[in-house]
This record gives C-alpha cells, structure tokens and sequence, in this order.
C-alpha cells in the first residue's frame, strides 16, 4: 500500500502554508516528516487525516483517492486529547467504537494493550491518576487499538523515561512489521533515524528534501574520514590542519578528493594504532539544519 500526498496547497484566509506539498509513505516501512515548528507538518497530517480539506492536491492511496470509510487512521498528537477525569478502560473502549469497533470487541482490544504495555493495574483508574509517561502510553493505546492501516505518531517519545521509551519503540516496530504505514512526525532526529526508511523535511510549506535516507546520506560528498585512535597527536603532526577533532575523542581527516579514501583509509591502518576509522556520513541531524534552516529557505525563493 502507498500512500501520496499529491502537490497539496492550503491557505488560512490570505496566507498560504502548503504550497504544493508531495511526498510517499509505503506500508511495512517508517516515514519520518519533519519540518521546523510552523513549516507545515500539522497541516499536512490534518489533511491526511480529513480534518480539514487542501485548497488544491490530492491524499492518495495506491493512486486512487482514499476511501476513508475502508483505510483505518490512528492518530497520537502532541498535544493530549484524552478526559483526565474519566476511567481509563472506559474512555479507551469510548475511542475504538469511535472507530467502527463493537464495544465488546473494543474493550478487548483495550484489555490487551494495557497489558501489553504494563497498565493492566490502571485499567479503572482516572486518568489524572497516572504520570505523564503513563498518560502518554494511554494515548498511544487510542492510536493502535482498533489495527489501523496508517498509524501516524506525532512526537511519540515525549515525557517516556528510557525503559517506557523502549517499550514504545517495540511497539512501532511490530506495528511496522504488520505491513502498515507509519508515519513519524518529531523533532528527536535519533528516533527518526533509528526507524524511518525516507523522510521528507518540509520548509515554509515546501518539501525541501525528501526521499530514501540511506541514499540521501551517500549522496553527500565523501572526502571526511573519521578515526579513533589512542594517539591522535600522531595523525595530527602528518595531516596538520585537515585534522580537527570531533565529537567524543574522534578525529575528521579532510580528503582532497573522495577517490582518495581507500588508499588514505589503508596508510592510515598500516601506519598506526587505530581503533575505528570509516567515512564520515552526515546525521540526520545535520542534513535536518541544512535543509530546515531560515537560509536554505531564502535561497529557495
């Protein structure tokens, strides 16, 4: 299953904020959309979503418009939107009949991810009763209880501690391997590299760079090595000013030329100690603020 956003434009009132916005997600894979705060992301998920229509463009899947009576969305927003003094199991039940689930059938799909993420004891609980990170795992139950096709989570890690955190990255990982799309929105850039297999990174309402992520960073000019080694002074007094240190104790020699990398990778182990060296890739961190940047916008108009 592919879905498409195709060359969507939205204005509020005389504003324009998606001017001509198009990017793919395919199901059984991870799709990260990033942007800066007021780059079009939410606007963009809301069209998805039906919330609300796109002046001009299309919301695609498999090339034909989508049938929102047949494809299933699940949605976790940044923003909570859940009733703090309700019980939990019955708000939760509330929400996958929302969805077209039999209430018996929607509060077994409940039961089951409250005990799949460890909140089984909450279950008649307030909701106001429960930490952040707990509230934020309730919420997450409101995105997956009734399977959804496309499961779209915004911000998804916000307020877990690492053990709740990597509760949750088991989950976004069976909810992949169940063949669905899902759809990333964050601005924690190891997550979306940990899971996303494209990203589109979205700029004053424009996509400014999408694409495979793999192949985005092998694009990039590969004339940087990065070594590790017990006696950097060494490699400093040969390669003098192409040498400047990094992150953590590593060092980046600067190449002449990309072609040089074999041969300098090959001098550089048979001529010292060294315990790590490879090609310096971009993070994606790097390519987010070359491609999200006030500047990169101004050069693109």
């Amino acid at each position: 299953m592919i879905l498409e956003l195709q060359n969507i434009e939205k204005s509020f009132g005389n504003k324009p904020v998606l001017k001509g916005v198009s990017f793919q997600a395919e199901s059984g894979k991870a799709f990260g959309l990033l942007g800066r705060n007021g780059a079009g992301k939410t606007t963009s998920i809301r069209i998805l979503m039906d919330v609300f229509p796109a002046n001009s463009g299309a919301v695609l899947i498999d090339g034909q418009p989508i049938n929102y009576k047949q494809i299933q969305l699940g949605y976790l927003p940044e923003e909570r939107g859940l009733y703090p003094k309700k019980i939990i199991i019955d708000q939760l039940a509330y929400f996958a009949e929302l969805k077209g689930m039999r209430h018996k059938d929607a509060v077994k799909a409940s039961d089951y991810w409250l005990e799949r993420l460890g909140m089984a004891e909450y279950r008649n609980k307030r909701l106001d009763t429960l930490s952040k990170g707990n509230q934020q795992k309730i919420q997450l139950i409101t995105a997956i209880a009734h399977n959804p096709d496309i499961v779209i989570l915004d911000e998804p890690f916000s307020g877990l501690d690492p053990v709740n955190a990597m509760l949750l990255k088991d989950v976004v990982k069976e909810q992949i391997a169940e063949n669905k799309i899902v759809l990333f929105s964050s601005h924690q850039m190891s997550y979306i590299e940990e899971f996303c297999d494209s990203i589109a990174i979205l700029n004053a309402g424009k996509v400014a760079l999408h694409g495979d992520l793999h192949t985005i960073k092998r694009n990039y000019v590969r004339d940087r090595l990065v070594v590790r080694t017990e006696y950097p002074e060494k490699l400093r007094a040969e390669f003098g000013k192409r040498c400047t240190a990094g992150e953590n104790g590593c060092l980046f020699i600067q190449l002449a030329s990309p072609e040089e990398k074999q041969a300098a990778m090959k001098h550089i182990t048979d001529s010292y100690d060294i315990d790590e060296i490879r090609v310096f890739e971009p993070s994606l961190n790097d390519i987010f603020v070359e491609y999200a940047s006030e500047a990169a916008n101004k050069e693109d108009m």
